[in-house]
């Protein structure tokens, strides 16, 4: 684990995760980031911006019906529409509709309020905590565990807070990488970064950038290598660290049309 975090982090340098200028901004893209692409959610949260409601008043006061248009491209947006509305209401109800209050909250029980609401599980609570609030705690999101059972450090049985406190433990003597990649002749082109944002260059612990920086790695080895069906390991940064070759998953099988037999008619 340590050995991936210093080898990506010097090999593509900061991150940048995650892109937003304000915690609320970093919330509702957690919340809209369920099942769907970033893409989208960019999407979602520039119609939010334009409409001038990214904020907490302005979703408070928006109509639910409202904030469904303007997230439609999040997918599932009735849903997601609801969830941010919801959290205004616990934010208000439990933390007197002041963000800052909230995240100042110790992170143990912020997080156990958050996972008593709808829709928020366990990698959207984490995603709060660690990008709004700079808590010290680790997102492990599909590409963690898809890396992760690759490199047999984790089994498929694992469940997510074992991945969470296994990386935990692991990088919790790590020290933020100060290493700003540059590209060498030989070297696979890097993953393109996000830019700094206001959230992203936010001063928070050693421990908190560490966590903030693996899963932000974590998230471009998913998407650029270590692909669930057709893995790239002969160009991939950790290819030679890999315990024996990856056998690309089959595509899931597709369901054949069922048809009733019709009894003959007696003429």
């Amino acid at each position: 684990m340590r050995a991936i975090y210093r080898k990506l982090s010097r090999a593509w340098g900061p991150q940048h995760w995650w892109p937003a200028e304000t915690p609320l901004e970093v919330i509702a893209g957690a919340i809209l980031t369920q099942n769907t692409s970033w893409t989208n959610v960019e999407r979602a949260l520039a119609n939010l911006r334009k409409a001038g409601v990214l904020s907490v008043e302005g979703i408070r006061e928006l109509p639910v019906a409202e904030v469904e248009q303007l997230v439609r491209s999040s997918g599932y947006f009735r849903q997601k529409a609801l969830r941010l509305k919801n959290f205004i209401t616990f934010l208000d109800e439990k933390h007197g509709g002041s963000l800052d209050g909230m995240l100042s909250t110790s992170a143990q029980q912020l997080r156990v309020e958050l996972l008593a609401q709808n829709g928020i599980g366990p990698e959207t609570a984490d995603s709060i905590l660690l990008y709004a609030g700079h808590h010290s705690i680790f997102v492990a999101d599909a590409y963690t565990r898809r890396v992760l059972e690759r490199h047999d450090v984790l089994g498929a049985e694992a469940k997510y807070d074992e991945i969470r406190m296994l990386v935990e433990r692991a990088l919790r003597r790590e020290k933020p990488s100060l290493v700003v990649a540059r590209e060498t002749r030989n070297q696979v082109p890097r993953p393109e970064v996000q830019s700094p944002s206001t959230m992203s260059t936010a001063s928070r612990a050693p421990l908190a950038q560490v966590y903030n920086e693996m899963h932000g790695l974590f998230v471009q080895l998913g998407k650029h290598y270590c692909h669930k069906q057709q893995p790239r390991c002969e160009v991939c940064p950790l290819g030679a660290m890999l315990p024996r070759p990856v056998l690309p998953e089959p595509p899931p099988k597709r369901k054949q049309p069922s048809f009733t037999r019709r009894r003959a008619s007696k003429g």
